[in-house]
């Protein structure tokens, strides 16, 4: 991954270079796919800093985009595509911590017109007045999934115009569990604990929980048993009041998560973490594996392109369906832009079409947003469709801002949980920590 220093940003387009530094992250990539753990990737000074980190300047092309240095190939493709049809210049800049910087200098005047980023945004750049709803036709709307289109729909207004999506699924080792796919995860768990008990592997089922949990990876099967994390209205959007871990339905899946864990079936370890969750499950020592499309590079890798299966996650037996979160990456408008007229057509003119889509999901490497685009690729890229597939069957990320108090304390309730305390204390004690965090935000 190419990153630049820290409160620094360089216009690309119309013949400038970008200028960058490296910097890793906590995860696998596969071309721009990224789990949610790589968001916030830790980043060194450099030299070229100054002390104070100044401000991210917007360049001085007509039409300016912001995004992340993963991303930017994909963009400045599309930009110069739109730059010459329309005769203007369009600059696409990568910027580290982009949606933190994006905020500080949209308010200030001397942010871009155009930001490109995660779905999970909008809750708090809408309360932040940092972008603009976008203003797409009903028969524009209808050309994309509907999973993606709700993930950036917020307070029931489209914002953002999604492009790629991406969900966890579940790889299972084919000379292991053999080549098939299971109707439940119970199945799954079956097969690859065989596999276990014969030393055929060390792992059933690989889930990255790690010392301090992990609450996305977990979703899917807190979902399944019986459990929800926020509730939503008539209209399909989450309700912060509506906090439902220590629900009865999420006290039982906690319960189920126990079980697993490591005073149970020992198939849920505190010793699988982001850390070697792919890579065991790439080296032949777990059965399956839950992941997503950044885990492909690897898998193929390591067990080459034919010695795994993909499918979506499937529920426990006789429970509810798995509902992982589902992401989406997409573009929205500056509220505070210097050239919204041109922010707006290039998002519906100029990023809104079947050949701007289909750049971007070669060079993003994302899962298209677009049914079009994502129908074309099906023969040619199976494994993306079945992320897709995946992602139609999750639930969008909450975006509300209250979403950034559930991640701490919940992941360390799972720990806690798999490690062996006990299920239904450890989710009311999360279930208060948030309550208690969401009332002070």
């Amino acid at each position: 991954m190419r990153r630049i220093p820290r409160g620094m940003a360089v216009a690309v387009g119309a013949g400038l270079l970008l200028a960058a530094c490296s910097s890793g992250t906590t995860d696998t990539t596969t071309g721009g796919a990224t789990s949610p753990a790589t968001e916030t990737a830790t980043e060194s000074a450099t030299p070229s800093e100054s002390a104070t980190d100044a401000a991210p300047v917007r360049g001085n092309e007509d039409l300016v985009i912001w995004t992340d240095d993963t991303h930017l190939a994909a963009m400045q493709a599309v930009a110069d595509t739109y730059a010459a049809a329309n005769g203007i210049t369009v600059g696409v800049q990568a910027v580290t911590d982009t949606r933190a910087a994006f905020i500080t200098a949209n308010q200030a005047g001397n942010g871009p017109d155009v930001l490109v980023g995660a779905h999970d945004w909008i809750g708090q750049l809408v309360q932040n007045g940092a972008i603009d709803p976008l203003q797409l036709p009903a028969d524009q709307v209808a050309k994309y999934s509907p999973t993606a289109i709700k993930a950036v729909t917020y307070d029931s207004q489209l914002y953002g115009l999604p492009y790629g999506v991406e969900s966890l699924a579940l790889f299972c080792n084919k000379s292991v569990v053999g080549d098939t796919t299971f109707a439940t995860l119970d199945d799954a768990i079956a097969a690859g604990q065989k596999a276990v008990d014969a030393g055929t592997v060390e792992s059933a089922l690989n889930l990255p929980v790690g010392e301090n949990g992990d609450a996305y990876h977990m979703e899917p099967l807190f979902t399944s048993a019986g459990g929800y994390l926020f509730g939503k209205d008539a209209d399909g959007n989450y309700n912060p009041n509506d906090l439902g871990l220590d629900s009865p339905g999420g006290l039982a899946a906690a319960k189920k998560i126990g079980e697993l864990g490591e005073k149970g079936q020992n198939v849920l370890r505190t010793s699988i973490s982001s850390d070697n969750n792919i890579s065991l499950f790439a080296d032949g020592k777990a059965a399956c594996m839950i992941s997503g499309p950044w885990a492909l590079n690897d898998v193929r890798k390591g067990l080459g392109n034919d010695g795994y299966t993909l499918q979506p996650i499937p529920g426990f037996k006789g429970m509810n369906p798995a509902q992982p979160f589902m992401g989406a990456q997409a573009f929205y408008v500056a509220s505070k832009g210097k050239n919204k007229s041109f922010a707006q057509d290039f998002i519906i003119n100029g990023v809104n079409n079947v050949d701007a889509m289909t750049t971007l999901y070669e060079k993003a490497n994302l899962p298209p947003a677009m049914t079009a685009v994502r129908d074309s690729i099906q023969q040619d890229n199976p494994d993306f469709a079945v992320i897709a597939q995946a992602a139609e069957k999750a639930d969008p990320m909450p975006a509300i801002p209250a979403m950034a108090e559930v991640w701490q304390p919940l992941g360390v309730a799972y720990a806690d949980i798999v490690a062996g305390k006990d299920p239904e204390q450890s989710m009311k004690d999360a279930a208060t920590a948030i309550r208690t965090a969401i009332a002070g935000s």
